[in-house]
């Protein structure tokens, strides 16, 4: 797929991941939808993106509004042929800790969030790029979700952001097998430890760290370097059905 015939629709896009995914596409000439709950950062990141991306407040977790996203989006640029899922949060807690047991409402939070927000997105995306023209080779969209290390490799306290972000990976190759039909491929990018503002509230000396238990290169990952990765699986059509990860050898300890 040629990134100047690219309209992408990114979730999480105002911050972190997302937002390096916004800016990387557009400076390759890509229109961008940037679907955020952050109206603030995201009408500010729009404009100084000018004509080459909008702003559209929403959840994930909100069918409607991710219709109207959608909408929205085809309204402004005609169509929508790549989805980057980038919304996320986590919440860690452990299964016991001295308040009692974790609240199942804590859980349910990053499990909705993380995993039912992505399919969410995924299958009314999904239902808008069927529409599409494909190109020479039969490709309608491509779709990008993020799952995490953390899906392998889950720490104590991860139980709701492991599971959900497994859940991302296993839901990963049989959409893909059923999305193979539709001439939509589907992938996954699992990060390791990524300078993002998940990270931000941890201090400097703890953030130096974890960057050390990175085998190489001995530092966190920089947003941009996903951003990367993502262009290229949009343009190689052979990425379909699997889950990268972008981790420099990491492997989590338990803690």
């Amino acid at each position: 797929m040629n990134i100047k015939e690219v309209v992408a629709l990114i979730t999480g896009g105002v911050s972190g991941l997302g937002e390096a995914t916004v800016i990387e596409l557009v400076k390759s000439g890509a229109k961008v939808a940037i679907v955020d709950v952050d109206s603030v950062r995201g009408e500010k990141l729009a404009a100084g993106l000018r004509a080459n991306a909008i702003f559209i407040k929403a959840d994930v977790t909100n069918e409607a509004e991710i219709q109207q996203a959608i909408k929205k989006t085809v309204e402004a640029f005609g169509k929508i042929n790549v989805a980057v899922n980038c919304a996320g949060v986590a919440n860690p807690g452990k299964i016991i800790s001295k308040k009692g047991p974790l609240p199942l409402d804590a859980f349910n939070k990053v499990v909705q969030i993380n995993l039912v927000g992505t399919l969410n997105v995924l299958r009314l995306v999904v239902e808008q790029m069927i529409n599409n023209t494909p190109n020479e080779e039969g490709e309608k969209g491509v779709i990008v979700n993020t799952a995490s290390v953390a899906a392998f490799d889950g720490q104590i306290g991860q139980a709701a952001y492991s599971g959900s972000k497994a859940g991302i990976v296993g839901m990963t190759l049989p959409i893909a097998r059923e999305c193979a039909d539709y001439g939509i491929r589907v992938a996954a990018i699992a990060p390791g430890l990524f300078d993002t503002p998940m990270m931000a509230g941890l201090p400097t000396a703890v953030k130096e760290d974890l960057a050390k238990t990175v085998p190489f290169p001995r530092r966190l990952g920089k947003p941009i370097e996903y951003a990367k990765l993502t262009i290229h699986i949009i343009e190689n059509t052979m990425l379909n059905g699997c889950c990268i990860r972008l981790d420099g050898a990491l492997r989590m300890p338990p803690k």
